[in-house]
């Protein structure tokens, strides 16, 4: 049965499995896309996730598909009321320059929740996130801060919450939240909100196995000031399903079309997959349903964001929630962290 927990400061009720939906548009299509959304709800998830730039890898020709499927979606099931959705505004840099080349803008803003909308086919969207900062720091799996002393980026982080406040006082957006965050970031915002501004209420990061990068600083961020993790890649690209290192994967499994990601399949990443999935056969359940329930299973997880490319994937994913962990297979999972720490940061 699913479980759930309110969006932090809200009474938005979200599923603990949130569907992630960067491939419709490009692994799937328009009507495979409809299929997961459909299955989803029969199992009691109600909360969708996408963002402007989807689907991924980002490319001009196939720019916001993804919201154009969930949008086409919403227009023929008329259910829009049943499910919470959340989207995302693409930052700067030479992987979306196609959408925009300006940072978060007010103008940028106002302009790219215009077009969500009309994508979607709505009226309001429910979490509206900043798909990464716009200001230079280490983030897609870059380990280490390095200050670059010549940074073009002015402060605006009250800009940015100043824009975004209209645009919620417009009933366009009703919560407001950021992704591919570091504990700086999180905390500025929260300190200009108090300031008569909204308040981000979500962090949408990686966390799995093979990246609790996290859990370094966020987490505590995260637990004290209550701003939940809609945490996504809980299981590497597919990595964590046991595909890979089984040879159980296909010509159109992500790792094999996209080879530009490469963070989950390092020799590192391969070792650690390999020990977790010792773990998993001895504890008997699946590598994805433990990966999966170990995200599930954190304090500061809101939402676990999973994604598929067909609906036994995505089965095998919504039944983790029926999965807990033990004490004992959390020491064994710990132990490999130990040993090899975040091999995919």
């Amino acid at each position: 049965m699913m479980k759930y927990k309110l969006l932090p400061h809200t009474n938005i009720k979200v599923s603990t499995i949130c569907l992630g939906t960067m491939t419709f548009g490009r692994q799937n299509t328009e009507k495979d896309g409809h299929e997961q959304i459909d299955y989803a709800l029969e199992r009691g998830v109600n909360f969708i996730d996408t963002a402007e730039m989807y689907p991924v890898p980002a490319e001009a020709t196939r720019y916001g598909n993804t919201e154009r499927i969930i949008g086409s979606w919403i227009k023929k099931t008329g259910r829009r009321n049943e499910i919470v959705l959340a989207t995302k505004v693409a930052g700067p840099g030479d992987y979306t320059k196609h959408i925009r080349t300006t940072g978060f803008s007010t103008k940028a803003l106002n302009e790219a929740v215009e077009n969500s909308l009309k994508r979607l086919q709505t009226d309001y969207i429910d979490l509206y996130q900043l798909h990464w900062p716009d200001r230079n720091t280490n983030k897609f799996g870059i380990r280490g801060y390095k200050h670059q002393n010549k940074e073009s980026w002015k402060d605006n982080f009250n800009e940015i919450l100043h824009s975004l406040d209209k645009i919620i006082k417009s009933g366009k957006i009703r919560q407001i939240g950021i992704s591919n965050e570091n504990p700086w970031g999180v905390m500025r915002f929260l300190e200009e909100s108090k300031n008569n501004l909204p308040r981000m209420i979500t962090i949408q990061n990686p966390y799995s196995l093979l990246n609790r990068q996290f859990e370094v600083g966020n987490a505590e961020v995260s637990i004290r000031e209550n701003i939940g993790l809609l945490a996504y890649s809980p299981l590497g690209c597919g990595v964590l399903s046991g595909k890979y290192i089984q040879k159980k994967d296909e010509e159109n499994s992500r790792l094999n079309l996209f080879k530009r990601f490469v963070r989950y399949s390092s020799e590192q990443s391969t070792e650690a997959t390999s020990r977790y999935l010792d773990i998993a056969q001895k504890n008997n359940i699946s590598l994805t349903k433990m990966a999966l329930a170990f995200v599930n299973q954190q304090p500061f997880v809101t939402s676990n964001i999973i994604g598929a490319t067909n609906l036994n994937q995505l089965k095998e994913n919504i039944d983790s929630i029926e999965t807990e962990l033990s004490h004992d297979t959390l020491k064994e999972i710990e132990k490999v962290h130990e040993l090899i720490p975040d091999p995919a940061t």
